[in-house]
């Protein structure tokens, strides 16, 4: 291999680390984003036609998205004290698309007891794509684990690839 070569095998891995941590980074930036109930930190992580489909019900779009996150039953969950905690992501990327796999649970405080239960385990399925602006979210469907064969089958999109597995 010249060093033509290194260098651009070099620039690819390098582009690849930091896609990587970009989009890591847009998946922990979502709790804080809807915890403070920041409208524009939550819909700079989606596209203007992002989507947001939750087992409650499906969001198109910005305005839907913007609802939901100034709606009393979220404002009510701020109020009280809640936490989405983001688990760390599955990440595969195919040029300017990707797909995340990961878990949440949403913390809710009891003020009784100033304690804290967990109101909300999710399995989450992140479609992302490369804007001019970075990674952005086209659709996230989040689906409460509830052992059924939609969740596993959200849990094993990421599963190991075999046809690449060596015998």
């Amino acid at each position: 291999m010249n060093v033509d070569e290194r260098l651009e095998a070099l620039e690819t891995r390098l582009r690849l680390v930091e896609d990587r941590l970009a989009i890591t980074d847009l998946v922990y930036r979502y709790g804080p984003a809807i915890d403070t109930g920041s409208v524009d930190d939550v819909l700079a992580l989606f596209t203007e036609d992002g989507v947001y489909d939750v087992d409650a019900g499906r969001l198109s779009g910005a305005q839907e998205i913007a609802d939901m996150v100034t709606g009393d039953p979220h404002q009510g969950l701020i109020h009280r004290g809640c936490s989405h905690v983001m688990s760390a992501p599955q990440i595969r990327i195919d040029g300017d698309r990707a797909s995340v796999v990961s878990y949440s649970q949403l913390l809710l405080r009891d003020p009784a007891r100033d304690t804290f239960t967990v109101l909300r385990a999710t399995v989450n399925h992140w479609a992302l794509t490369r804007t001019p602006d970075g990674w952005r979210v086209a659709q996230r469907t989040a689906r409460k684990v509830d052992g059924s064969d939609e969740v596993r089958a959200l849990l094993a999109s990421h599963g190991l690839d075999r046809t690449s597995e060596s015998s």
